[in-house]
């Protein structure tokens, strides 16, 4: 069964699914493009694409018959009147409120199913991740975790942030990465309490912490993690934070598996931190879902009470981030069974002394 067969065996509301998402075009037919529609049918999908991709298109596209898109509306509704359409759903979590307004004034009397049934249906898809896309997840992680390896020992004081994550870009590129999961992120100092923080020209000092969050693209899929090294000896408090979230990554990691909510998940972590006394420098979920996007369903959050499925990939990283100080993150991303967890991060995360 191909994925837009399988979209018709959890969604029913409309005849015609309408798909204008970069991210899901490519999904439902392996094609990467920048624009594009495909118009999909319980038992037939039709994908549109301009001069540009419909050379491409044609040669690697099977779940769809491939048209060459010249004028969309007349194009379609040429596909409705072959099918009898009288409702169609559209991507409510991506589609612009101008294009649905086109849509609507376009295709008069038929009836459009603009709620996100369909973009949770899709979502839903895309969460369980199937063998293929797994083998992508891993090869980009095995990019990013080489292109760590290889960097480390540059990591030493006086070496700015900004060309530290310049490096490790190169790198990832160099071992195959198609692109990155994110703008790289290496922080050092008093620097490292700002979860997202951006690299800037600060040299790092002895004796501080340096964080590096990161990840690569192989074949459309994302992989992300994060590590958090020392150069030279920390003192006593640094060491303390540190092993307070190894400690509630450790538990995460333990307690992830299919069935559990991400909000339960979510507490395992954050109730280790809290204990510690350091609960309000713990300010973000848990973790989210990883794969055609960075950041996907499911997500670990105390908002989440749905129970996460088997197949899922999921970060796990909590931190802990003092202000003026430094801050802890460590992060790995870990695919969910029903009885565990596989662990798709291999990086040393005890604590590491550059």
């Amino acid at each position: 069964m191909s994925r837009l067969e399988e979209l018709f065996s959890s969604f029913s509301g409309a005849d015609c699914a309408i798909i204008t998402s970069d991210i899901n075009r490519r999904y439902f037919t392996g094609l990467k493009s920048s624009a594009g529609v495909i118009a999909a049918f319980p038992d037939k999908a039709y994908l549109l694409v301009d001069f540009r991709y419909i050379e491409k298109a044609r040669a690697t596209v099977k779940d769809a018959e491939v048209i060459m898109l010249t004028k969309l509306i007349p194009q379609l509704k040429e596909i409705f009147d072959r099918h009898g359409t009288k409702s169609i759903a559209i991507e409510a979590d991506s589609m612009t409120v101008s294009e649905l307004d086109s849509y609507s004034h376009a295709f008069l009397g038929m009836n459009i199913n603009s709620s996100r049934e369909l973009s949770n249906a899709i979502a839903a898809m895309r969460s369980v991740k199937d063998e293929s896309e797994l083998e992508c997840i891993k090869k980009a992680q095995s990019i990013a975790e080489e292109a760590l390896a290889e960097l480390l020992p540059s990591v030493k004081p006086g070496v700015t942030e900004r060309s530290i994550a310049i490096e490790l870009n190169r790198l990832m590129f160099e071992k195959g990465a198609e692109d990155l999961s994110f703008e790289t992120i290496v922080l050092s100092g008093a620097n490292t309490s700002m979860p997202h923080g951006v690299p800037s020209d600060k040299k790092i000092e002895e004796g501080e912490f340096v964080l590096f969050d990161f990840g690569a693209v192989w074949n459309g899929y994302h992989s992300d993690m994060t590590r958090t090294f020392c150069v030279g000896q920390p003192s006593e408090k640094m060491r303390k934070v540190y092993d307070i979230v190894l400690e509630a990554q450790k538990a995460g990691i333990a307690a992830a598996k299919a069935g559990i909510t991400g909000q339960e998940l979510d507490k395992v972590s954050r109730d280790i931190i809290e204990a510690a006394g350091y609960g309000e420098c713990f300010g973000h979920s848990l973790g989210h879902g990883v794969g055609l996007e960075i950041h996907e369903r499911p997500n670990a959050s105390p908002n989440n009470k749905l129970a996460l499925q088997a197949g899922a990939v999921v970060t796990v990283e909590p931190g802990i981030y003092i202000a003026g100080e430094f801050g802890v993150r460590i992060e790995d991303f870990v695919i969910l069974t029903n009885d565990g967890c596989e662990n798709l991060t291999k990086f040393d995360k005890n604590l590491i002394t550059l």
